[in-house]
């Protein structure tokens, strides 16, 4: 191992020796200090002379240093006077490295250096920011001085638990610190994982109870319920006009064209089949009259149907006197008698046959009856206000709209027959 140098250990700079040390005043040849064995150097001249002037060599010189010095010397840890020295070029020794605190403080080779130490002042200071949440207080905080003296291994803030937690989250529990995984960021990734029971647990808390799924399933019902009555709805007040409508229409041009070639003859007609057309120019309602009042088989297709069953049959239209009854939805399955209460007294009616054209003229109304009232139905119907026989038509339909509670009633008088032959009356014509 090499020895000190002399240089090193004095106050000195380097190359000279403190005063009051034999030998200081000599180089490093053994001779005096201004003394140069190079070739072509100036004698040297202390920069610390107040004088500025070079000291006497010899005798003076060593009389000189030892007069009072400003500073002690420290001991030498080597041998003392001159040095041996080879003339000629000196090889040239590095400086070692100085360590990242010597060199940032000046300290000497081979001199070991702590940085100083934070002590507590009563000058204003930034304190440390708070733990985030799931932290425990213990934990260094990122960029804290806490948290680099733990990345340099020096000990965890805190007492011992504090320092045992640390060290299980950067090293996990059995592993190194190269097996633990990264830790997380954000307030979800910050939570310790689950246990098999706690899941289990949670899973169990987030089942809905008996009630919820009673409230859901009878609001499923509901929904269901108003689903299905919407639908139905829609059935009745659109899909069953739709379909009826289709179906009279087929049933009046069925009968014009049997009309026109001759197939059917007036005569009794069975229940359901077509024998007459209703027309009311007012209300722009064109239907076919079938034989009886029967829901599915007449009015629910789309027909006007003629009262001729047990004590409610009443005339035909061809008849000398007599009181030719007629029954229709007011609602729902073509609807044709609907808006037979806007018809006024003077409105036609009229009625083709096969033969004829039988023309009525509306005489009066009765707005609300009830459902058992067949004596708007008599030969001199009751209510109409006519007093003697003669041919008569009566319609009869619910009310009020959308419900069959009661009965709307309208009357009308015939007032003119015309054949075929001669064309349409001037009912229809205009």
């Amino acid at each position: 191992m090499t020895a000190l140098r002399p240089e090193r250990e004095s106050d000195t700079s380097y190359g000279q020796q403190s005063y009051g040390v034999p030998g200081a005043s000599e180089d490093w040849s053994g001779g005096a200090y201004g003394a140069d064995p190079r070739p072509g150097r100036q004698p040297r001249t202390p920069p610390y002379s107040p004088e500025a002037q070079p000291y006497a060599q010899g005798p003076e010189a060593r009389s000189h240093a030892a007069g009072p010095q400003p500073y002690e010397p420290r001991p030498q840890t080597h041998e003392q006077g001159p040095q041996p020295h080879e003339p000629g070029p000196q090889p040239f020794v590095p400086e070692p490295d100085p360590g990242p605190y010597t060199a940032a403080y000046g300290a000497g080779a081979g001199e070991s250096f702590l940085p100083p130490v934070d002590e507590e002042t009563v000058a204003l200071r930034i304190p440390d920011p708070p733990p985030a949440d799931g932290e425990a207080p213990g934990e260094p905080i990122p960029g804290s001085r806490a948290a680099s003296g733990a990345r340099q291994g020096g000990p965890a803030p805190g007492g011992r638990a504090a320092r045992r937690k640390a060290a299980k989250r950067r090293h996990g529990r059995h592993g190194s610190a190269a097996e633990a995984p990264a830790p997380a960021t954000g307030r979800e990734g910050a939570r310790a994982p689950l246990s098999r029971v706690e899941a289990r647990r949670q899973a169990r808390a987030r089942k809905p109870g008996a009630a919820v799924v009673a409230s859901r399933a009878i609001g499923e019902v509901f929904i269901t319920t108003g689903v299905l009555m919407l639908l139905f709805v829609t059935y009745q007040l659109w899909w069953t006009n739709v379909r009826a409508h289709a179906q009279a229409g087929k049933e009046a041009s069925s009968l014009q064209n049997d009309w026109a070639s001759g197939k059917r003859n007036p005569g009794v007609f069975e229940p359901g089949q077509g024998f007459a057309i209703l027309h009311i120019p007012k209300l722009d309602v064109v239907v076919p009259i079938a034989e009886g009042t029967s829901s599915k088989g007449v009015l629910d297709r789309g027909m006007v149907g003629h009262y001729a069953e047990g004590a409610l049959k009443t005339a035909m239209p061809g008849d000398k006197t007599g009181n030719f009854g007629l029954a229709g939805h007011r609602n729902t399955h073509g609807e044709p008698f609907r808006y037979i209460n806007k018809l006024a007294p003077g409105d036609p009616i009229v009625v083709e046959t096969q033969d004829e054209y039988y023309v009525y003229k509306m005489a009066s109304i009765l707005p609300v009856t009830s459902p058992s009232n067949t004596s708007v139905l008599n030969p001199i119907p009751t209510g109409s206000g006519f007093t003697k026989p003669g041919r008569y038509i009566t319609l009869t339909t619910c009310t009020p709209e959308f419900t069959s509670k009661y009965r709307m009633i309208v009357w009308g008088k015939m007032v003119e027959e015309r054949p075929r032959s001669k064309g349409k009356p001037d009912a229809l014509v205009s």
